[in-house]
């Protein structure tokens, strides 16, 4: 086996129920899902082992419930696996520097909370939309927001695969650019369920308001190479806060990082939390390559 990246999901990835086996059968992640607890000062394991689903959807609830189930996940097969990287998707990025030690877990936790109440709020419900298109080109995504930008502001948000890119803005300039996409021969283009555009200048507001919080924590430098969503190069403790404050209102290229990570001889790519979203994408990048993904206690016989 050559070079081992583990990856952790974003939004949306989330279920009723997620963690539990590994709650029951692992002292380790035990500890993590009580520590969330403690952090946030609400039974937010409650939350995520009972639901109900709608409050698991609220922007400032899902994104701890994942960055809880997924370090929890980690810390119970983390003898079995020795990561040469971590990388996440978006909220992924905090579960990385998180297991790789440059954040504190229960910091980590409260941060993410923090960071969903702001994405969520800054802009009003019905304002803003995402979407996916599927079947063209990154550059020709860039020329269809070009073109729908007459209607408002609408950006790449994600740059999943060479084929899968997902926009962010104003509604009616999302819904402008789907049309053009489709007309542009795009196979697929799907809105998104979501509260708030994320990952657009729309939200920049949200990103300075995290990055007071950023600037008070304690940041260490990476024990784990830990790639970043905005450069898709490695992080150093000294531009952890920058980029994460970026994260919020940039692109998201998920691409450019599976891409670096294949140019530094990784071959092996464990996805660790709830969902399997990234294992797709990374199939679509590349198929020959060992693919394992962690979601309940019985994928653990995969590694």
């Amino acid at each position: 086996m050559g070079k081992v990246a583990v990856m952790f999901p974003g939004q949306g990835a989330q279920f009723v129920g997620m963690g539990l086996d590994f709650y029951q059968n692992f002292e380790e992640s035990k500890k993590v899902f009580d520590l969330a607890n403690e952090a946030l000062g609400f039974d937010l394991k409650d939350i995520i082992f009972n639901g109900p689903e709608e409050e698991l959807k609220l922007t400032k609830i899902t994104q701890p419930v994942i960055l809880t189930t997924s370090v929890a996940i980690y810390e119970a097969i983390r003898d079995r696996i020795k990561p040469d990287a971590a990388f996440g998707q978006s909220l992924g990025e905090y579960s990385a520097l998180t297991v790789a030690e440059a954040i504190e877990f229960k910091t980590a936790v409260w941060l993410v909370s923090k960071r969903g109440e702001y994405m969520q709020n800054e802009v009003p419900e019905g304002i803003g939309a995402m979407a996916a298109v599927i079947g063209l080109t990154v550059d020709a995504v860039e020329e269809v927001c070009r073109e729908a930008s007459t209607r408002g502001t609408v950006e790449i948000s994600n740059i999943n695969s060479p084929d899968q890119t997902v926009i962010s803005g104003h509604k009616d300039a999302v819904y402008f650019a789907m049309e053009i996409a489709k007309q542009k021969g795009a196979k697929r283009c799907i809105e998104l369920n979501v509260s708030a555009p994320f990952h657009c200048s729309l939200i920049k507001g949200a990103g300075e308001k995290l990055r007071k919080h950023l600037l008070e924590i304690d940041i260490k430098e990476p024990q784990i190479p830990v790639l970043s969503n905005v450069t898709a190069q490695y992080v150093t403790k000294d531009n952890i806060v920058d980029l994460l404050e970026k994260q919020v209102y940039t692109t998201v290229n998920f691409l450019g990082c599976v891409n670096k990570l294949l140019e530094d001889g990784f071959d092996t790519f464990i996805e660790i939390g709830p969902g399997n979203v990234l294992s797709g994408l990374v199939r679509k990048i590349k198929r020959d390559l060992k693919i394992v993904n962690i979601n309940k206690v019985e994928d653990i016989k995969n590694l």
